[in-house]
């Protein structure tokens, strides 16, 4: 029996996944140090990364408000990367913040 062989649509499937988990993953971080995540904020590579894995899995062409119920901001200087966020929190002392690489 041979492998399965991955198609492009696996690959964004499991980049869209791989996302999805990560944001998931640092809201609960978050969420155990006693912070409430409520946003995520995006650098502009890693956005339309995203964007790109959407349109691909569920068709269309529109931008991406909202992933696994935190709204999205986009901020050019975070390029490849995203920051799950406590907007309440942030800036007011250590923590509040987690980020993460989007595209590798």
């Amino acid at each position: 029996m041979c492998p399965r062989e991955e198609t492009s649509g696996d690959t964004m499937r499991g980049d869209l996944i791989r996302i999805l988990s990560t944001v998931e993953e640092k809201a609960n971080e978050l969420k155990m140090e006693g912070f409430e995540p409520d946003l995520v904020l995006f650098g502009k590579e890693a956005y339309e990364f995203l964007k790109a894995q959407v349109n691909e899995e569920f068709g269309g062409n529109e931008g991406v408000a909202e992933i696994s119920g935190f709204r999205i901001r986009v901020v050019d200087e975070l390029g490849k990367d995203a920051v799950v966020v406590d907007s309440k929190s942030l800036g007011l002392g250590m923590g509040g913040a987690k980020r993460f690489r989007v595209v590798e």
